[in-house]
């Protein structure tokens, strides 16, 4: 194993330790900055990456919003340095959210509601 393997902190070139996920910058295809990942919804049996939970909206972290997005629906762009979606600042603002001080019930249909908003953007 080349030490190109292990570009990006030790976990190859195709992997990145979640902590250095937090705070990478999302952007729309047009190459809109919409705001940037606060977390990550990881499934508690499978281990894998369910949703990214992006940062979106306010000032200072005042009126700022949480937007789950499905995993699968950002894709990272090494020339912009972030993740890139394929959706408008107009449809995020119709998208499921919540406010910094009132976190969803993650049940099954909320994940539902999420999957069912963004499923036309990654089908």
């Amino acid at each position: 194993m080349g030490t190109d393997d292990l570009a990006g902190g030790g976990v190859g070139v195709d992997n990145i330790e979640a902590s250095r996920v937090s705070g990478t910058a999302v952007y729309n295809t047009e190459g809109d900055h919409l705001g940037h990942i606060h977390d990550l919804v990881l499934g508690k049996r499978d281990g894998k990456v369910k949703y990214a939970i992006m940062s979106f909206g306010g000032f200072l972290g005042i009126g700022e919003e949480y937007h789950p997005l499905p995993w699968e629906t950002l894709k990272y762009d090494e020339r912009q340095g972030g993740y890139v979606v394929g959706i408008t600042a107009d449809q995020l603002r119709e998208a499921p959210r919540y406010a910094a001080d009132a976190a969803p019930d993650w049940d099954p249909e909320y994940g539902r509601r999420i999957d069912d908003y963004y499923r036309p953007a990654y089908l």
